[in-house]
């Protein structure tokens, strides 16, 4: 993991060197624009050094590669936030950035780099194993996962269901829909990579999407090896109505305005006529 601190403001006793993570351009993301007037310091952590910093405000920005015999995670985050990450079942760069924020890509020949890094990582892991085969293994159990709408449900609408899992070690957990019970008609759309956590755990959240029907309840069943029964967090849908009040007062009125413009109307011309 390597974990890039940018600081602006930087106080007294501070110490810093300009360092570039090994993937992604910096400067599509306009941290070298003429127009930047704040000086930056990135302090570059690798595995648990660490080092004292004293900023106004700053950002983590963070390279993740991790690895297992079957699976694997390399991405780049910002705040939290993924910037990008390597979807190795297509086999390219997935940049799921919203439109809202100014778009950051990755340079040309990313995802090779990123196959060669899971390459090195799985090298790594089997020294590593062979070191500490008499050291007990490490589980964290996931906490209760948080399951909500992206959006207020209405009826007839799309919608996607979050499932937020926290607190686990090690990453990934496996993650499952079930609705009424049974298994969700739509499969999940995806989910964000295993993000680290300061405490040395991972979150990690899944997505699904769906068509609200009051009543219906969805379940998001984790599993994981600190697990000894899978563990879930549902969500009952509450389909939001509009009722038929605000309509009927419309109306209402509609009605009384014609009859008062008719009444009007007539009364005019019987005054016509009498003059």
């Amino acid at each position: 993991m390597t974990r890039v601190i940018l600081c602006t403001g930087i106080g007294p006793g501070s110490a810093g060197a300009i360092e570039r993570l090994p993937f992604g351009d910096r400067r599509s993301g306009n941290l070298q624009s003429d127009e930047m007037k704040a000086l930056y310091f990135l302090v570059l952590f690798l595995g648990s050094s660490a080092a004292e910093i004293y900023c106004q405000d700053y950002h983590t920005d963070i390279s993740v590669i991790g690895c297992s015999d079957t699976d694997a995670e390399v991405f780049n985050a910002l705040d939290g936030e993924d910037v990008w990450y390597a979807d190795f079942s297509a086999k390219r760069i997935v940049e799921p950035q919203p439109n809202f924020v100014e778009h950051m890509s990755v340079e040309k020949g990313t995802y090779q780099v990123a196959e060669s890094a899971v390459v090195t990582c799985r090298v790594n892991l089997n020294v590593t194993r062979r070191a500490l085969s008499d050291q007990p293994r490490r589980y964290d159990r996931p906490a209760h996962p948080v399951v909500y709408p992206r959006d207020e449900e209405l009826a007839g609408e799309k919608n996607t269901l979050v499932c937020h899992v926290s607190g686990f070690y090690p990453a990934p957990v496996k993650v499952r829909w079930a609705k009424n019970g049974g298994d969700a008609a739509a499969p999940g759309r995806g989910s964000c990579a295993p993000y680290p956590d300061d405490d040395g755990t991972f979150h990690q959240t899944f997505r699904l999407d769906y068509v609200p029907a009051q009543g219906d309840i969805y379940s998001c069943v984790v599993e994981h090896p600190a697990l000894e029964q899978p563990r879930s967090g549902s969500w009952e849908v509450n389909v939001k109505r509009t009722g038929p009040g605000p309509t009927i007062f419309c109306a209402l009125g509609l009605t009384a305005g014609l009859v008062g413009v008719a009444a009007g109307t007539f009364f005019l011309i019987k005054g016509n006529n009498c003059s």
